[in-house]
């Protein structure tokens, strides 16, 4: 070959390798991220015989489910979980602590997506709104919009604004959420100035009346639920309106405020998902869109009535056809096999103390005021401050510092006198130190969990630990926070572009959805990302 052709042979090779450099990065279509607050893991299963081809059975046949997917911090709430999710992080390092905190400089509490330096939009409010302002690190949504040059759009839907607000990452197109109040689909000043006119016929349709205009019965005869206990027991919490929690639930000139706590209210979120959609047109552009689309519902049903609940079966049934339904819709509208979806939980549930009781389960009930009150008298006795606990949040206690030190206290005495009176409170495990917390004899995954849900800045003195199945308040209703498996164990199912079928029974994390998506749409990580891609589930 002669010097010539030689030259020409390696022009060309360089051409294709340029060509096949700029080759735009195969993604799908859109990306729809679901979670579903307060979903165990189990409700995938619990009432599989009912539930229909289309909805979870097709997820769980056409997809692959990461089967022991678990939270790897402590508290398990929805504020953390829907952030931990899109940020593959842990409060530790992205600082959404708690749905609230204690914050030491306004010495007052916050909401986790306060935020005095915007408005709402879409109410006549004079109030704060809400933003993702307080979130420390970067969502797989932010750098989504990043690597395209902020060509790919995103939305964040929910009836709850922090479900909203943290999946949609710093950098949305837009976020909305449910205002009880008015019965309105709103937004604040963060993402624009008024409601997309698309938004406004949304809401002129005023849903929440027509979808419960017949209040709430059951889809199937009552006699049928045989996954659940009995329609009436004394560990379910009736609506306040009603005397007994039973069949069937009314809601005449309540609809607006008590759609939230009904099946319906996930239609009203699949309605206006659908209507976001099509409204920004996402998914028909050049580039991968993302709705990230949070149902919000299922806890407000769960804490109300319990997981055992009639109630909670006939969300999880409705849901299933629904499920269907949007499935369909997704497939006619961009094909089959050109959208990637997933679905997950911010945190799953504990059981009714009361049912535990019923069941001979240990349980027990912890009286948070009593064990505040007796460590604040401790505290007045032995350091003569009378009020030494100034704040209680995710299971942190705030201590009043500048009241001790102006007393030349150490501080480390007080914790140890507050943790020796914490331990002596029923329902009380155990108390440490959250400074000293990487010394601390608990077991792992607790002792992990309870480190990555510390933050320094944000986070209080001394943790203190609940006995499984012991929850604070009352026998009735459900609640979830703990690092126990029953809040920590949730669903975690791949399905579409890119997905190959199947299941893991590998121990995944909820830390490991962020860098999983950006491993499939070829695009950098969150910044405070601590978690690992899962592997199994990749077409190719």
């Amino acid at each position: 070959m002669n010097k010539q052709k030689l030259i020409a042979l390696l022009g060309c090779c360089l051409l294709l390798q340029a060509a096949f450099a700029q080759k735009p990065a195969e993604r799908p279509k859109i990306v729809v991220g679901m979670m579903v607050d307060q979903m165990r893991w189990d409700f995938l299963y619990r009432y599989g015989q009912r539930y229909g081809a289309g909805g979870f059975k097709r997820l769980l046949g056409e997809g692959f489910s990461c089967e022991n997917t678990l939270i790897n911090y402590a508290p398990t709430v929805t504020a953390c979980g829907h952030t931990s999710v899109y940020t593959g992080s842990v409060p530790a390092v992205h600082g959404i602590i708690s749905n609230g905190w204690y914050n030491r400089a306004l010495n007052r509490d916050v909401y986790c997506a306060e935020d005095t330096t915007v408005q709402p939009v879409g109410i006549p409010s004079q109030k704060g709104g809400m933003s993702p302002r307080n979130l420390l690190a970067s969502t797989v949504t932010d750098e989504l919009r990043m690597a395209t040059n902020f060509e790919s759009k995103v939305v964040g839907v929910a009836i709850k604004d922090r479900g909203a607000i943290f999946p949609a990452g710093h950098s949305a197109n837009a976020a909305f959420w449910y205002d009880g109040g008015s019965g309105k689909m709103v937004t604040s000043t963060y993402y624009m100035k008024e409601l997309p006119a698309w938004v406004q016929r949304f809401n002129d349709r005023k849903l929440p009346q027509q979808l419960l205009a017949n209040g709430w019965n059951t889809l199937y005869p009552l006699n049928t639920y045989k996954q659940s206990e009995a329609d009436n027991k004394d560990y379910e919490k009736p609506f306040g309106h009603e005397q007994q929690p039973v069949f069937p639930h009314q809601f005449k000139g309540r609809e607006n405020g008590d759609v939230r706590s009904t099946p319906y209210g996930n239609t009203l979120t699949f309605e206006f998902a659908k209507a976001a959609i099509e409204g920004y047109g996402l998914g028909s552009g050049k580039a991968t869109d993302f709705l990230a689309v949070s149902f919000s519902s299922p806890d407000a049903v769960g804490h109300q009535f319990g997981p055992n609940s009639i109630e909670v079966e006939d969300v999880y049934l409705r849901l299933d056809k629904e499920l269907a339904e949007f499935f369909s819709w997704l497939d006619q509208r961009f094909g089959k096999n050109n959208y990637l979806f997933f679905i997950t939980a911010d945190h799953g549930v504990s059981q009714s103390p009361g049912y535990l009781e019923e069941h001979r389960q240990p349980t027990g009930i912890i009286n948070g005021k009593e064990a505040i009150a007796a460590v604040n008298k401790a505290l007045d006795a032995q350091f003569g401050v009378p009020n030494g606990v100034l704040a209680v949040s995710a299971h942190q206690l705030y201590l009043n510092r500048p009241a001790f030190m102006e007393r030349n206290i150490d501080m480390s005495v007080v914790e140890k006198t507050v943790i020796r009176v914490l331990k002596q409170q029923p329902g009380v495990v155990a108390a440490y130190s959250l400074s000293q917390l990487g010394c601390a004899p608990i077991p792992e995954p607790a002792k992990t969990m309870f480190v990555n849900g510390f933050n320094e800045e944000r986070g209080g003195d001394v943790l203190v630990i609940y006995k499984s199945g012991w929850k604070e308040g009352s026998r009735t209703g459900a609640t979830h926070g703990l690092w126990y498996p029953y809040d920590a164990h949730i669903p975690l199912v791949w399905m579409g572009w890119g997905i190959k079928p199947g299941k893991t029974h590998r121990t995944t994390g909820m830390t490991d959805i962020a860098p999983t998506l950006a491993a499939l749409l070829n695009i950098q990580m969150p910044s405070g990302n601590v978690g690992h891609v899962v592997t199994e589930i990749f077409e190719k």
